[in-house]
């Protein structure tokens, strides 16, 4: 007795596909013809998993690849080489402005004050490339941690946000922990969660991985 199944019900098949794929692309056309592309979304990228800030630097080269100009305002990371910011300094610079604010996490500096003040620093320059409209996106890196701290007023960053945003500018807003008043703002929230993580079985941060 053959395996093959007979042509007839092969073209059955296909047919049936067919008719499906052809029921999903008029629903997905229906609902696409309702959507704009005219708004400037806030975004957020927070949870205990990896991913956030690479997620973000994501949609920065992206911006560079379609010559659009765009801005970092990194709040914690500062003391910490990485290789996004070589890449983009020694080659897209003309793209991207890259400003280092932070001066390392809060557990390695250890002086509250230092941390409010560079959180402080860094947030005025951030509201400075935000309100520049040439700037199409602008990544905060990392300003939910100190949103957490408390080394800002999230009453401040939101309500910026929502009065002075430049109607087609996006902002990216990374970190663990982020504010509820943030999220209830944001028109794009994700959540990267925490399965597994090399650190737990003592292998530390590596470069093209972590950094």
């Amino acid at each position: 007795m053959s395996d093959e199944i007979p042509e007839n019900e092969t073209g059955k098949d296909d047919a049936r596909h067919a008719e499906k794929m052809a029921k999903k692309k008029a629903a997905r056309d229906k609902i696409m013809a309702t959507k704009t592309d005219g708004k400037g979304l806030i975004i957020v990228h927070t949870g205990k998993g990896k991913g956030k800030s690479s997620a973000a630097f994501g949609m920065i080269f992206r911006h560079i690849a379609h010559g659009k100009p765009s801005a970092v305002v990194q709040f914690i990371k500062g003391a910490m080489w990485t290789g996004e910011r070589d890449l983009i300094e020694k080659h897209f610079s003309d793209l991207c402005q890259f400003h280092t604010m932070g001066e390392g996490f809060t557990w390695e500096t250890q002086d509250r004050a230092r941390d409010v003040a560079a959180a402080a620093a860094a947030w005025e320059k951030a509201k400075e490339l935000i309100r520049d409209e040439s700037n199409s996106m602008v990544l905060l890196d990392e300003i939910n941690i100190a949103l957490r701290y408390d080394y800002l007023d999230i009453n401040d960053v939101v309500a910026f946000l929502k009065s002075e945003k430049p109607a087609m500018t996006h902002v990216v807003l990374t970190g663990r922990n982020a504010k509820e008043e943030l999220i209830e703002i944001a028109d794009l929230v994700t959540e990267m969660e925490l399965v597994k993580h090399p650190f737990r079985s003592g292998i530390k941060g590596q470069p093209g991985v972590e950094f």
